[in-house]
């Protein structure tokens, strides 16, 4: 694989960041009588953050298929947290999962944006 460019780079941050937060979701299971994820969910939310920042020291040193990993990694935690917006839970909670969606949606975009090259002048 050829260099990262600085799009790329941000974005590997940005899935890194979003990635270790979703490692220490197991210790942190749904409290009895509340609405939140199942334990299966938080435990897979932690799995996959741990697969997850591992791709992305892969994928910083050059790795490409690292980089698929990383979106992955990224996208499954995301999917999981999208039934927040259907269920009845606080207001702050909604917003967090908003922001960690475009968040998702953008460090994927960026991994995989390409370097800007001039067009070639066709005479």
């Amino acid at each position: 694989m050829s260099q990262l460019s600085s799009r790329q780079r941000i974005g590997l941050v940005l899935a890194g960041l979003l990635l270790l937060t979703t490692v220490p979701s197991v210790l942190m299971p749904t409290p009895e009588g509340e609405v939140g994820p199942p334990f299966a969910v938080l435990v897979l939310s932690t799995v996959v953050g741990i697969i997850g920042v591992a791709a992305v020291v892969l994928a910083w040193r050059g790795n490409a298929a690292a980089l698929r990993v990383v979106a992955g990694a990224v996208i499954i935690p995301t999917l999981t947290a999208i039934p927040a917006f259907f269920v009845d839970v606080p207001p702050w909670v909604r917003l967090m999962v908003a922001a960690s969606v475009l968040l998702a949606v953008a460090s994927v975009v960026l991994m995989f944006s390409s370097a800007h090259r001039p067009a070639p002048v066709l005479d």
